[in-house]
């Protein structure tokens, strides 16, 4: 498995290392260990054709993460090159995060996400489940994510799901599922083998555990890629930074994981 790959059978290929926005626009109620400063625009220009230029294809990005989709619509260039991946579901308002399934909300939020991005269509739409998966998945969002699919206003559907219940029916009824892989938590494994097993598509969330690895490796991150990307059906791992050097340190570190399988 190369650095580039395919996202099950989306028709998409995507870079093994995808970049993680909501640092670019919420600095609220997030749980990473070192305190960061949302970036000016000029940063995140940098920060994006850093990405472009060490290979990068892949962005992650989502309503609740704050002003990410609309700085995004406003930053990045190259809008062919990239394959963008959004969410529907959760909103992040004073504060807090408040969750709506409904039909109509995600019709409404998919259309924002469009006009936010300044893109004519979005590659993937995850629904952003609040941990119930099962019952996300029953309230018609999938389907009306499907109609958007049919009209070409998104080319991949798909939950970011927290449960191995929850991503085996994401998989069943959807092109991709985003699970939690990582040295220390292992537990939504079987998801990722039942899309190796159909040739559905994988992406990563928490590969590094937010920062909060095992220490009892030398090179923990190394440690995780080599794992989270030597695992067959895994297509990219979705990590955040506004940091320039460590997205060159992560690349470097996603290549020699690849290069070794």
């Amino acid at each position: 498995m190369g650095f580039l790959r395919a996202l099950g059978d989306t028709g998409l290929t995507v870079s093994a290392l995808g970049l993680g926005t909501v640092k670019i626009g919420r600095d609220q109620g997030v749980k990473y260990p070192d305190a960061f400063t949302i970036p000016d625009d000029d940063a995140v220009r940098h920060l994006l054709a850093r990405a472009r230029d060490l290979g990068l294809n892949l962005i992650d990005t989502a309503p609740a993460y704050g002003r990410s989709e609309e700085r995004l619509g406003q930053l990045l260039s190259h809008r062919d090159h990239w394959v963008i991946v959004t969410k529907v579901g959760e909103e992040f308002e004073h504060g807090q995060s408040r969750f709506d399934f409904t039909p109509e909300h995600t019709r409404a939020s998919v259309e924002r996400s469009l006009r936010r991005l300044n893109t004519d269509y979005l590659d993937v739409v995850l629904v952003h489940s609040d941990g119930n998966d099962l019952d996300v998945l029953r309230q018609g969002t999938l389907e009306v994510l499907d109609d958007l699919k049919r009209e070409g206003k998104i080319r991949a559907t798909g939950v970011s799901t927290k449960t191995v219940e929850g991503g085996l029916e994401t998989l069943r009824r959807a092109d991709v599922a985003m699970v939690t892989y990582n040295l220390a938590q292992q537990d939504e494994k079987p998801v990722i083998d039942y899309a190796a097993e159909q040739g559905k598509g994988i992406l990563i969330k928490k590969a590094f555990a937010s920062g909060h690895l095992p220490a009892d490796h030398p090179d923990p991150v190394q440690a995780s890629l080599d794992q989270v990307l030597g695992t067959p059906g895994v297509g990219a791992v979705i990590a955040g930074t506004v940091n320039p050097h460590h997205l060159e340190e992560n690349v470097a570190k996603a290549r020699r994981a690849c290069q070794e399988r």
